[in-house]
């Protein structure tokens, strides 16, 4: 349900009665420029031409320009102006509008001096911007400052004030959201209080009491989601019944509050399971639909409503009837374009599951998903802030892998590895659209592909990370934390526009748009297959592409299962837990932990339990039997007779929890030997099929001079556990590269600091980091390697744009493990690796063991430079560091000489990713 706030239009008019007061009293030259304003804003009221608006707000934002600093008429102009702004807001959408809002709403606060009367109003609206912000992105700081803004505006307040009421609604509104972000019930709990209070102190007849009691309404059945108290919904109910009855007819208040009396109904319902109520419920959100015009930002809100109700009453009444008209519902509002694009991705997704539901075989399902999966892109577009992106695609999360099953159920194969393709791994996706070569567009027009590569950089420069608290920064710090934030928006929009103006060029339509499945398989590696596997509740497939196919290969796997997958995930996640090898959120690992072990974890663990011999064994015989083995029979690769023999290769990449899961290791070991995809292929892994073809269309020769390898330990970084065997590790492959004879610089501790370390990266094609490493789910660009003078990030990384990057060996512990609740994001610096442009990469699922990762690692780069070179030759060549790391594995499993857990979690945890 979306239940619906009215916060800015009082303050909008009020803002125009001051302005009025300043004309009327004070003749200057801006006086016709202010007339002028008022006159646009408030024919935009009357019409509904959002030109008027745009004249209104070109006026304002002249009138402040034209203001010397240091007028007292500055602050008034400044906060008129935030307060339009965000009224343009509210009707379109535009972040911009509102990260300028508040930018001018600050600064109209910055000016105004301790115990000036217009402060508390200042105060009020610049709370206002940031919970009108909050609305719309979901960002914790906004709503933790406009709570902080408004408590202080009440504070300042006289309690026999007028816009005293006017000010506890909006603290209220912040106290609400407060709850539903922190679950501290005292804060909703406040917040019906305050609004009781700001009820009783307007008059019945007062045109905004309705506005209150909506408020009201909502924070009571705020409550009842925490309490269960069935009395919250009898108030909510009672509150809005009230608000309808004092709205008149063609009030614009009128829809979001029959629509919100609506879901009190459905609230009330699942007490009480009167299907009357449901019923008043659809009568009331068809009245708000009715009552709203095509093109109002709330019109998909109010489907979505209406939607649900439908749903219910189908539910109630078994009416196929009910469930067309829902799915109608949810297909106008997702296709409404004046929608909000959080609630259209909503509505897309219940429109595709309804069809799925009741019409599994229909292609009616396949315009649904199509609309759904493209508007999680949309979602997270680059002027989304990081932590929204982040709720986002935790909300959108199997979505994709849902409609790919579909997808293959009707047959349309190549479909579903488009939408697999299009709805994950978006983080790095964007990331690369903004790095693409523009050679083609280029040669038509190389002022338009100039500026793309301008504005791209800046976008990579720019980020798109907001602070995760205010807390402690000063007004100045806030204001210039917002003209960071209006830049990235202004550079987001310009972007959007250039890549408009690109797509309008015949032949360039598809300019940076997702790719086709036949364009994806014009650009495959040329040796071996690429095999996606597909996780969805209903049913489990592999696709495989290879290069010179027409079509990929549909694979159905009628024996494995999400709930299999799950079940050996979390498995898998026990034992490495009771071995030491999976850290724990917010335990450290202290000095003398460490002693005592051989591993490199970066936080405390359990010991190993008893009896749990054989369970990673039966993970593993459980991936092979079900998921490995079935496809490779149906690509007929004969197990390798020789351990001489040049193996084939496997891309894997997995969805949904498959993705924590070892395919690369999937076999039988027992005590009688072993047989498994060691003994078919060579294994590395791709977050995404384009995140490989992107490197097969890529691949430049290495510039001569900077081909070489940087290694460098940091056994000692603050913080963090001592890890010694990386001096080892790193001391060994110098002396390899000692004596093969290759260019080789090493730095040990600190030696090297963090500016030095990047450096290097840019001399040398590959790099080697054995070090502590710490990932960040929210915002993967922050995920960093710790030195011991500092701390080395990807978004660093990323900006040098090094051109000669090829391999990265990242010695560290669990670089490819990503977050469950993302697992199709690759939320690891493995994959981060591969955007900021390595071409290949060795890294870890899990801790690894300090005595094996040096022979390990000195056995990968013998085979790399040494005599064990695969396909000939004695080059530094990254194409076979994924035979490399096979080999490197294959010998130390020769070396552990059994199959016990503990020998299998010595070797499994190596992983490779890239060409």
């Amino acid at each position: 349900m979306v239940f619906l706030f009215s916060i800015v239009s009082r303050y909008w008019e009020a803002s125009q009665r001051w302005l009025r007061f300043v004309i009327s009293e004070y003749f200057d030259p801006l006086d016709n420029v202010d007339g002028y304003a008022i006159d646009m804003a408030n024919r935009f009221k009357e019409i509904g031409d959002i030109a008027d608006l745009h004249e209104a707000i070109a006026a304002m934002q002249e009138a402040v320009k034209l203001t010397p600093e240091g007028s007292e008429d500055l602050p008034l102009r400044l906060n008129n102006l935030g307060c339009t702004l965000m009224y343009r807001f509210e009707q379109t959408g535009d972040l911009l509008d509102i990260a300028s809002a508040i930018s001018v709403h600050q600064r109209a606060v910055q000016l105004a001096p301790d115990g000036d009367a217009d402060l508390a109003p200042r105060l009020h609206n610049l709370g206002n911007s940031l919970l009108s912000r909050f609305e719309r992105t979901g960002d914790y700081p906004d709503v933790a400052e406009a709570l902080s803004t408004q408590r202080r505006a009440v504070d300042l307040t006289p309690r026999d004030h007028a816009d005293l009421p006017h000010i506890a609604n909006s603290l209220g509104i912040s106290l609400m959201r407060h709850f539903e972000h922190t679950g501290d019930i005292g804060s909703v709990v406040e917040s019906i209080s305050i609004l009781r209070e700001a009820v009783q102190l307007m008059p019945n007849h007062h045109p905004e009491i309705r506005l209150f009691l909506n408020t009201l309404s909502i924070s009571f059945l705020a409550r009842h989601d925490s309490t269960s108290d069935v009395d919250d919904i009898t108030e909510s109910i009672a509150a809005l019944q009230r608000a309808v009855a004092l709205t008149p007819q063609n009030h614009t208040a009128l829809p979001t509050l029959l629509s919100n009396l609506g879901n009190s109904f459905v609230c009330r319902y699942h007490h009480t399971h009167d299907y009357r109520d449901i019923a008043k419920a659809i009568s009331a959100q068809k009245q708000a639909l009715e009552l709203t015009p095509r093109g109002h930002p709330d019109l998909t809100a109010f489907q979505i409503n209406l939607g649900n109700s439908l749903c219910r009453w189908s539910s109630i009444d078994d009416s196929r009837d009910n469930v067309d008209a829902s799915i109608s519902t949810f297909k106008s509002a997702a296709t409404c374009t004046s929608g909000r694009p959080y609630n259209r991705l909503y509505a897309a997704t219940r429109w595709a599951r309804l069809i799925n539901l009741h019409d599994p075989m229909s292609n009616n399902v396949l315009p649904a998903f199509d609309a759904a999966i493209g508007l999680i892109a949309l979602n997270a577009g680059l002027d989304e802030t990081v932590q929204r992106r982040h709720t986002l695609l935790k909300a959108a999360a199997g979505l994709p892998l849902e409609a790919a099953a579909t997808a293959v159920s009707l047959g349309r194969v190549d479909k579903a590895v488009e939408w697999l393709e299009q709805g994950r791994c978006l983080v790095w996706g964007q990331l690369n659209s903004l790095r693409t070569p523009l050679d083609d567009l280029r040669a038509h027009d190389s002022q338009l592909a100039q500026s793309i590569v301008e504005v791209s950089r800046r976008l990579e420069r720019a980020g798109s990370s907001r602070p995760l608290s205010h807390q402690g920064m000063s007004l100045s710090q806030k204001i210039s934390m917002e003209g960071e934030a209006r830049t990235h928006l202004a550079l987001s929009r310009k972007w959007d526009d250039l890549l408009k103006t690109a797509r309008a060029i015949p032949g360039f339509e598809s300019f940076l748009k997702p790719p086709s499945c036949s364009t994806l398989m014009q650009h495959l590696p040329e040796a071996g297959f690429v095999v996606v596997v597909n996780i969805d509740e209903r049913r489990c497939d592999a696709i495989a592409l290879a290069a010179g196919q027409d079509e990929p290969l549909h694979i159905p796997l009628p024996n494995f299962s999400i709930e299999k997958a799950t079940r050996y995930r979390d498995t898998l996640r026990t034992q490495l837990r009771s071995h030491g090898l999976r850290d724990r959120e917010g335990e450290w690992t202290t000095v003398s932990d460490v002693e005592s072990s051989t591993e490199r974890p970066i936080r405390r663990v359990r010991g190993r339990e008893k009896g749990d011999d054989g369970i990673v064994g039966g993970v593993l015989q459980g991936l092979w039997i079900e998921v490995v083995k079935p496809i490779l029979e149906v690509l007929c690769l004969p197990k390798m007779a020789s351990t001489d023999q040049v193996p084939p290769r496997i891309w894997w990449c997995p969805t949904g929890p498959l993705s924590f899961l070892p395919i690369h290791a999937a076999g039988i070991y027992d005590k009688l030997g072993s047989e498994g995809i060691l003994d078919y292929a060579v294994s590395s892994y791709t977050p995404s099929i384009s995140a490989l073809t992107e490197r097969v269309k890529k691949v430049h020769p290495i510039d001569p001079d900077m081909s070489g390898l940087f290694l460098t330990s940091q056994p000692n970084a603050p913080g963090a556990p001592p890890i010694p065997g990386t001096t080892k590790e790193i001391r060994s492959i110098y002396h390899i590269a000692e004596t093969e004879g290759r260019r080789a610089v090493k730095l040990e501790g600190n030696a090297v600091t963090v500016d030095d370390c990047l450096e290097y990266m840019e001399r040398f094609s590959s790099i080697h980091l054995a070090c502590h490493a710490s990932q960040n789910a929210i915002h993967p660009l922050q995920s960093r390697f710790l030195f011991h003078d500092g701390t080395l990030d990807l978004a660093t990384i990323i900006q040098r744009n090094l051109k000669n990057a090829d391999l990265a060996y990242l010695s560290a512990c669990q670089t490819s493990t990503g977050e469950e609740k993302l697992s199709d994001e690759a939320v690891h610096l493995a994959a981060g690796m591969l955007a900021a442009g390595y071409r290949s990469v060795v890294a870890t699922m899990w801790s690894i063991n300090d005595h094996h990762a040096p022979d390990i690692a000195g056995d990968f780069y013998q085979c790399l430079w040494g005599q064990r070179n695969f396909e000939g030759g004695r080059g530094f060549n990254r194409t076979h560091s994924s035979y490399a790391l096979h080999y490197a594995v294959q010998k130390l499993r020769h070396r552990l000489t059994d199959n016990s857990e503990k020998s299998l979690l010595s070797w499994i945890p190596y992983v490779h990713f890239g060409l």
